[in-house]
This record gives C-alpha cells, structure tokens and sequence, in this order.
C-alpha cells in the first residue's frame, strides 16, 4: 500500500509542476503579465495561433487530476494510517482523555508554604529608629 502511495505522491509533484508551467505560460486577458514573462511566445509557436484554447483545456484537465490524486491521496494515506495503528480516528480522542485523567490523578497536592506565617501576619524584620 505504501508503494502505491508513494507513486501516487510522485505523479502529484509531476502535476503540480505542470499545472505551475501551464497558468505561468497563459497569455492574460490584456497580453501582459507574468504569461509574456516566461515564454508565452513558445507556446503560440508549439501550438499555433490558438494557443490559448489548447492551454486552457490542458489547464482544466491538469486540475481535474490534481484534485482526484489529491483526493485520493487523502483517503489512502488515511486508510493506510488508520490500519497501521490498528484504530479508527476516534482512538485518538479516547486516548487524550485518558492521559489528561492519567495526569489529573498523578499530581501531588499544592504544597505548604516552607516558612509558617504567625497568626498576627508577616512581621517586619527592618529596624526602625525608635530612639529619636
């Protein structure tokens, strides 16, 4: 399962990058831009003076398999990490419920104040000049 999440992850880099080229490549609206930048001439040479109808659906179609192998990457990985941890999504919850009570009933009770406080209060240990 791991080797096919792998190619998977391989083809969906190789997309991205393409699906990159293809909007830097497009020629805007107003033949200016990032499109003129990086080569939007190529592409009116490689495919014609209709490149933009070419580019766009080439576009669309690099979408759609973007996000079907995004999805699908999604739920493989979900599956594969699920039955690798032997559980469903919901152990984890359970299990940060059980710590959070494990540590409730592990911590020690506040601890007494080292020095006593008399009964009157704190008493001033700074001479004062009663001589005067």
């Amino acid at each position: 399962m791991s080797f096919i999440i792998g190619i998977l992850t391989i083809l969906l880099v190789i997309n991205c990058l393409l699906l990159i080229l293809l909007v830097l490549i497009q020629l805007p609206k107003k033949d200016a831009g990032a499109g003129m930048a990086f080569g939007a001439g190529a592409a009116d040479a490689l495919f014609g003076a209709g490149s933009g109808n070419a580019l766009t659906k080439i576009t669309k179609y690099s979408t759609v398999v973007f996000l079907l192998l995004a999805l699908g990457l999604g739920s493989l990985y979900d599956k594969f990490d699920n039955s690798r941890q032997g559980g469903n999504g919901s152990d984890f919850l359970k299990d940060v419920q059980k710590q959070q009570q494990q540590s409730q009933i592990q911590t020690p009770p506040a601890s007494k104040p080292a020095t006593p406080v008399p009964p009157g209060g704190l008493i001033s240990t700074v001479p004062t000049n009663a001589t005067k």
